[in-house]
């Protein structure tokens, strides 16, 4: 039985003579709250792969836009604009890196996933690779040259957030451990970034490995928060984002408009010209979910309005939030306008679905958390 605490009116004259005979008030009881729903490793799983896939798919026309921007074109973005909504390489690496997991599950190395690069991507004819970032396009030119890693990701863009657009097949294979969901986030990334590009990749599959498994989005900002140093680039943005995400929402007079202004003046470096900031776009991704209490409509739509770069910080918001909130958490009308990836940066990936990769990573009923058959 629980207690309540909530004040109790004032007794009368009467009531409080009664009461002094009888001794001292006790606190009244309430139910029991009901406890949260069981966690469904394969509902969870469809969840953070299809939400990625579907914030990539709502940002990508906003990406490298401003809010203001935003709001010229669009008014605000509450769904797709365009007719046939797809995703980027945010969602076309998540498949890359999850199926590379898939393989090799725990005993993941550095040499295997330096081997793939080479077989799914470096080594073939890449056709014309639109919409890759920064930090694939260096890492590609280095492996090409000969150069192995760690050295292939010593390029100007290995701060970006091109690792943590593809650590959530990393959080959904080690539900429930964070600290292995970094590290092997971290082993895929030494491929291709470095200090705070690592940092952002960490936070993030690490975040996804506690909501697949928890109920309250706070315990999963703290397993981010958990694998990054406290003096890190990343944990003081991911800091002053959830932050300003809960004091503006503290506001009597909050608003939408008035939430995303204060996550963006927390975390945007002003006048840099690059958005795939890691530390940026992770901290815009985690205040858009702190914002919005961990629902999935909110926390990727919060993330797209705040402009950037708009698909990856909506795809990894969508990412813990359909972690935590498991598939049923996504509307119907957006995750089914998600189908097989067109291959338009990753020819190889072309024709695969981020439910398959869900499926591979999902340990078979009764089995250990993290296992793929």
């Amino acid at each position: 039985m629980s207690v309540s605490l909530d004040p109790v009116p004032e007794p009368t004259p009467a009531a409080q003579a009664a009461g002094d005979q009888e001794g001292p008030r006790r606190l009244r009881t309430v139910p029991r709250r009901q406890p949260p729903a069981p966690v469904v490793p394969r509902d969870r799983a469809r969840g953070a792969m299809l939400g990625l896939a579907v914030g990539d798919a709502l940002g990508a026309p906003a990406e490298n836009l401003t809010p203001s921007q935003i709001r010229e074109r669009w008014g605000r973005i509450d769904g797709f604009v365009r007719d046939e909504p797809a995703g980027t390489d945010d969602t076309e690496y998540a498949i890359f890196s999850g199926l590379l997991l898939a393989e090799h599950g725990s005993g993941l190395t550095v040499a295997q996933v330096e081997s793939a690069w080479h077989e799914w991507i470096a080594d073939r004819d890449e056709g014309p690779f639109r919409g890759a970032g920064f930090s694939e396009r260096g890492t590609l030119e280095n492996l090409r040259r000969g150069l192995a890693a760690p050295i292939s990701a010593q390029h100007r863009h290995a701060w970006s957030d091109g690792l943590a657009m593809r650590a959530a097949p990393f959080g959904v294979f080690a539900a429930g451990r964070p600290a292995e969901a970094a590290r092997l986030v971290a082993i895929d990334g030494t491929v291709s970034h470095d200090g705070e590009g690592i940092y952002g990749g960490r936070a993030v599959a690490a975040g996804v490995a506690a909501a697949m498994v928890g109920h309250r989005p706070e315990v999963v900002v703290q397993a981010a928060l958990s694998v990054v140093p406290e003096d890190s680039w990343t944990a003081r943005s991911l800091h002053r984002a959830v932050a300003a995400a809960l004091r503006a929402r503290r506001d009597p007079l909050a608003t939408q408009l008035s939430v995303e202004r204060a996550v963006r003046s927390a975390t945007v470096i002003g006048g840099y010209p690059w958005t795939d900031l890691a530390p940026e776009a992770v901290g815009l991704a985690f205040g858009a979910f702190a914002a919005a209490r961990g629902d999935f409509r909110d926390a990727v739509i919060t993330a797209v309005n705040m402009g950037r770069d708009a698909d990856t910080t909506a795809a990894v918001a969508g990412a813990l939030a359909g972690a935590l909130g498991g598939e049923s958490a996504i509307p119907a009308e957006w995750a089914g306008a998600i189908g097989p990836v067109r291959g338009s940066c990753l020819p190889s990936m072309a024709g695969r679905h981020v439910l398959d990769v869900a499926e591979r990573l999902t340990p078979p009923p009764g089995g250990r958390a993290g296992a793929v058959a």
